[in-house]
């Protein structure tokens, strides 16, 4: 026998207690009678292997002779598998057939009139006998005691609109007597209408809702889109702005430079002639000594003459020096700019920050609060509470516009007003 042969076609394990049936395919006994048994409601019993139908249950064959023989001396080794597990039965989050003996199979229904819930076996009477013709049943919902009168262990058939509640026909009376009563059916349509129009209420609420839904999303894109553009514009012009001092430290540099260069250039000129000059009375001052060592006094009388004419003949230009001759002006003017650019970049980013926080760019509008639907009626509403946004408090204190610094920029200023607004809008 193969190995295919071996095993049940419905729990995959090797046979137990084998049955055949009338198409030849063999299964466990209790594979196969669990298999037909959730069949018994359809009348219609297929083979599962090979799905021959038959119209009325066949009996199983017991398997004898040799091959039951083989088939056990097989499974000798192996232990009896458990059968398989049957999901018709309740579980502990299910409701159980209020029929069933001992291991109890879910309920599928729930019939008003016998207060009772039933398995798909169970109901077929319902389906079946004229007795449950006028019998009512509903999908089966659970919490049966609901549908009983505590008093009275009756069905609830009546609603009391006086107590508002439901109550069965003996409740009218004595208890309710009296009172305005209709039937439950009468009740529901009414009701019915109303839940119509607070759920078309709600369904309009829903449209509206989505409806600024849809706006708030394209005023985000919106917002997104101008937020990323004003970014651009700002880093573009503040990039220009920056251009511009580059161009200007340029041009101050070229200012201190030829300046610098300038003077030293004349002070050059300067310290040359000056040499020249040193040079020349030197050259004098050794002729006066050597003069006045001659002995040849024609000689002495004729060359003094000529160089006493020629020194007073010369007059030297002095050169006057500054010893205070600084660049201090282009500092304390460069300083000036500095300071006079950052009160005016305070002021200004103050300006447009208390521009910008002053508008709102979504709030709830208290002028039209949400209206409570049937069931909040009873409850006092609350206030709605609005949601806007939060505008940032205008800087008034040096303290205040700290906290607008850019990061790492620690360096005191001179401005009254304090460090270098850097606030992102």
């Amino acid at each position: 026998m193969s190995s295919d042969q071996d095993n049940c076609h419905l729990c995959k394990e090797y046979l137990r207690d084998p049955v055949s049936i009338p198409c030849g395919h063999i299964f466990c006994s209790v594979c196969l009678k669990t298999y037909w048994d959730h069949a018994d409601h359809t009348g219609s019993y297929l083979c599962p292997q090979c799905k021959v139908t038959y119209n009325k249950r066949p009996t199983p064959r017991r398997m004898g002779g040799s091959r039951l023989s083989s088939i056990q001396r097989s499974t000798e080794s192996f232990p009896p598998p458990p059968p398989s597990p049957d999901y018709n039965f309740a579980g502990p989050q299910d409701v159980g057939c209020d029929i069933c003996i001992g291991k109890k199979h879910k309920a599928v229904k729930t019939c008003l009139m016998c207060l009772a819930s039933y398995c798909e076996k169970h109901l077929k009477p319902h389906y079946e006998s004229n007795t449950f013709k006028r019998h009512k049943l509903v999908d089966e919902i659970g919490h049966l005691d609901r549908q009983i009168c505590p008093q009275h262990q009756k069905g609830l058939e009546l609603f009391c609109r006086t107590d508002d509640m439901c109550i069965c026909v003996l409740c009218t009376v004595k208890e309710h007597k009296g009172h305005d009563m209709v039937s439950a059916e009468q009740e529901r349509a009414d009701e019915q209408q109303r839940l119509g129009a607070t759920q078309a209420e709600i369904q309009e609420k829903i449209h509206d809702r989505l409806k600024q839904m849809e706006e708030l999303k394209q005023a985000v894109d919106s917002l997104k889109n101008s937020a990323h553009t004003a970014l651009q514009e700002c880093e573009k012009m503040f990039a220009d702005m920056m251009r511009s001092i580059e161009r200007m430290q340029q041009e101050m540099t070229k200012l201190i430079s030829s300046n610098k260069r300038a003077a030293l250039n004349n002070a050059e000129g300067h310290m040359e002639r000056l040499n020249h000059e040193i040079a020349d009375l030197k050259r004098r001052d050794n002729e006066i000594t050597q003069l006045s060592r001659t002995e040849d006094h024609i000689h002495f009388i004729q060359s003094y003459h000529m160089l006493i004419a020629q020194t007073e003949a010369e007059e030297l230009p002095t050169v006057s020096v500054n010893p205070y001759f600084t660049f201090g002006p282009v500092t304390k003017a460069v300083s000036e700019m500095k300071q006079h650019l950052n009160e005016f970049s305070n002021d200004e980013l103050v300006r447009v920050a208390k521009a910008v926080n002053k508008m709102t760019f979504c709030q709830l509008d208290e002028s039209k609060k949400r209206q409570s639907i049937k069931s909040e009626e009873a409850v006092t509403s609350s206030s709605v509470q609005v949601y806007k946004s939060i505008p940032v408090q205008e800087p008034q204190h040096r303290n205040d516009f700290l906290k607008y610094n850019r990061p790492g920029d620690n360096r005191p200023s001179r401005s009254r007003r304090g460090h270098r607004v850097s606030h992102q809008l």
